[in-house]
């Protein structure tokens, strides 16, 4: 007798497998003066994505998904039918119970790493870091990203057409620390801008130090041979002397190619009398692109990763504005490159996506861009700059 086989699951694309739930009360139609908005709630089903909760919010300009139970980032956006998102070999969403953010080697982070946008923090937010005998202090990013919204609300304003996905994401542990951060995902119907409003408050009376980094990341079809990126330096500077090695041509991006090892490049942005600086990842012919807008005066510094492996290996680049370099947190601290908050006080950080889906509006962000640089020249570094890169 012939063997029979029958396929309960299989996944090639993990949004297939979302139940969307008609009964939540976050799942509505929200007409408004500017337009209307729709709002789906659900969970995926199966895999390392069991039970991992999703909010979809589409303006008629953009669709974007929200993930609540990792701390939430947003998993991946689309407009005019372009994707914004990548591949990672992750294939996620994966639930944090499966991501061993404190695996000793101190890396375990990169097990469920697969958003658009994900934060890094809050206590630390860069390279993992031991102490003298070997045992992990500051795993890989963080833990931010691996937590669950304590709480999840949806406000929208019928006149203006603003909607609002709001989430409460606590990261504490007795008698060290209670860092809440407030998130409010902001959109605006019938525009593709996504608006990212984080509140970070010292739930306790003791003052404490925070640390903060947006991992914006984007593949195909943006990121391709002959993409580039654009921003308004002050200063420039490599990681380490493979990145030096690319100083020609840091902002360039060629074709996939296996093997291929992540450089990272360390800077400073120039930005208006608003603290509000832009960058953009353009692609090859000039007809799509990824555009952030960033308050500088909370997050200071600018970290562009560059990983152009192959396509099964990640084909993807970072856009990460962050309160410091993604450094150990003890380097980055005697840097002074922390925040300081005291006892039950508030920082607040400011991050906007742009998804850019024609050759004019990529045009139009480009002229701001330009015009944040201005007439002077940037400060560049062909090596690791010192108190910027251990060891330089």
């Amino acid at each position: 007798m012939a063997t029979q086989s029958v396929n309960l699951r299989n996944r090639r694309d993990p949004a297939e497998t979302i139940q969307w739930s008609d009964d939540s009360p976050l799942s509505m139609d929200v007409e408004t003066r500017a337009g209307s908005i729709s709002v789906r709630h659900g969970h995926f089903a199966g895999g390392a994505a069991d039970r991992v909760e999703v909010i979809e919010v589409d303006t008629g300009s953009v669709r974007a998904m929200i993930l609540p139970g990792r701390g939430m980032s947003i998993w991946r956006m689309e407009a005019s039918g372009i994707a914004f998102k990548w591949n990672s070999p992750v294939a996620g969403p994966v639930h944090p119970s499966l991501v061993p953010v404190f695996d000793p080697n101190g890396i375990g982070w990169l097990e469920g790493f697969d958003e658009l946008v994900v934060r890094c923090g809050l206590e630390s937010n860069g390279a993992p870091e031991h102490d003298s005998s070997g045992r992990l202090v500051y795993p890989l990013h963080g833990r931010i990203g691996n937590l669950p919204a304590t709480s999840l609300a949806i406000e929208f304003d019928e006149a203006s057409g603003r909607l609002e996905v709001i989430g409460e994401v606590l990261e504490s542990r007795l008698f060290i620390k209670r860092l809440r951060m407030k998130s409010r995902i902001r959109f605006q119907a019938g525009t593709a801008d996504v608006e990212l409003l984080d509140d970070v408050t010292n739930d306790l009376t003791t003052p404490t130090t925070v640390q903060l980094l947006y991992h914006i990341n984007i593949g195909s079809p943006v990121l391709g041979e002959g993409a580039t990126f654009e921003a308004p330096l002050d200063s420039l500077a490599p990681k380490d002397s493979l990145s030096a090695g690319e100083m020609d041509r840091w902002n360039q991006f060629d074709a996939p190619e296996s093997g291929y090892t992540e450089r990272v490049y360390f800077a400073k942005l120039r930005a208006d009398d608003h603290h509000h600086s832009k960058v953009m990842l353009k692609s090859a012919d000039g007809a799509t692109g990824l555009g952030v807008t960033v308050n500088v005066r909370g997050l200071p510094r600018f970290i562009l990763w560059k990983n152009t492996a192959a396509e099964g290996d990640g084909y993807v680049v970072g856009m990460e504005p962050a309160t410091n370099y993604p450094n150990t947190h003890s380097f980055e601290q005697a840097q002074g490159r922390v925040v300081e908050i005291p006892g039950g006080e508030t920082e607040l950080f400011r991050v906007k996506l742009h998804p850019l889906v024609d050759a004019e509006s990529v045009r139009v962000m480009s002229d701001k861009i330009k015009a944040l640089r201005g007439d002077d020249q940037p400060e560049i570094h062909a090596l690791p700059r010192p108190g910027w890169s251990p060891g330089a």
